[in-house]
């Protein structure tokens, strides 16, 4: 291999390596760059009432934070305190399924006199995972509290998504300029693609959202679950992480059912996987054909690979 070749091996590894270095900044820049293209949607609209850029991007950019700061409202609040409460009494919930498990347990040695007495190993399994599952309980709860480090890049990404919003041109343009002149061309039509395709996708994931949401909060209504609207709004919202999301979404209501009646946390369950059957098999189908294809397999693998190598942010942006 000639020497040009070599140079040209060893600066694309050393421009990889920068890039791995600099991944977590290169991520929030992206996220901004989401951001921009998806609020851009609802500025373009306001604009086609003749409402001029500027008071556009304002009053998109005022909603999309209300809509935040009312979220944060309805949710954080009950859901700490009920949290707190769920801390409390999850040793309580061990020691009424120790109690079960012995009643059920005296039952079958009534059956069968011959099996071997289990009560000591249930008690081992007790006393190990009570102090466990305590620990998991804090940790949680601890996450809760954003770090400061966390709480920064937010106000980076947010700042950054204004920039790009105000005039996204220069941006775009100086992005695609970083390509080959004869591919530019090319370029432009692919990020043509991608902003319809993300409009397409948010256009169909919010409908989703509100389908789950208002299915979610009939259902515990119907089960008479505490904090009903707070549930439904977090399941709507969770569906935005396909896969992985409404299994998130099922913990806190099957928690704090069982605080108020051990037989309601399976009848949510069912209720949430009913859900997200009619979701999956019908819905999905229906309103995702009109507007983005999306893999299943590929899907759930691209969020495996960006939640391994950007957390938690990466798999909010795996799709």
């Amino acid at each position: 291999m000639k020497l040009g070749k070599w140079i040209g091996l060893l600066a694309t590894i050393i421009s990889l390596y920068i890039l791995w270095q600099i991944r977590e900044i290169l991520l929030l820049l992206f996220t901004a760059v989401v951001l921009a293209t998806a609020i851009n949607q609802l500025v373009q609209q306001f604009q086609k009432l003749h409402i001029k850029r500027p008071w556009a991007i304002f009053i998109s950019v005022s909603a999309s934070f209300a809509l935040f700061i009312v979220f944060l409202l309805l949710i954080v609040p009950p859901f700490v305190e009920q949290f707190q409460e769920l801390v409390k009494l999850f040793p309580n919930g061990l020691t009424r399924i120790q109690d079960w498990l012995n009643t059920l347990e005296d039952r079958i040695l009534g059956w069968y006199p011959d099996l071997p007495d289990i009560n000591v190993l249930v008690q081992q399994i007790v006393q190990q995972v009570q102090p466990l599952a305590n620990q998991l309980f804090r940790n949680n709860f601890n996450f809760l509290f954003l770090p400061i480090s966390a709480i920064l890049q937010l106000l980076l990404v947010l700042v950054l998504t204004l920039m790009l919003l105000v005039n996204p041109q220069p941006y775009r343009q100086g992005f695609i300029k970083l390509f080959p002149s004869f591919y530019r061309k090319r370029v432009d039509e692919i990020l043509l693609l991608c902003e319809s395709g993300l409009k397409n996708w948010t256009v169909g994931a919010l409908i989703e959202m509100v389908f789950i949401a208002a299915l979610s909060g009939i259902g515990l209504w119907i089960l008479q679950v505490p904090l009903i609207l707070a549930h439904a709004i977090l399941a709507g919202v969770l569906n935005f992480i396909p896969n992985i999301g409404p299994t998130l979404s099922v913990v806190l209501p099957m928690a704090i059912a069982l605080l108020d009646a051990p037989w309601k946390a399976g009848a949510v369950l069912i209720l949430y996987l009913a859900i997200q059957n009619i979701e999956s098999y019908w819905l999905t189908p229906t309103v995702m054909a009109h507007q983005v294809a999306l893999l299943p397999a590929i899907t759930l693998t691209a969020q495996i690979f960006f939640t391994s190598f950007f957390g938690f942010l990466g798999l909010l942006l795996a799709l």
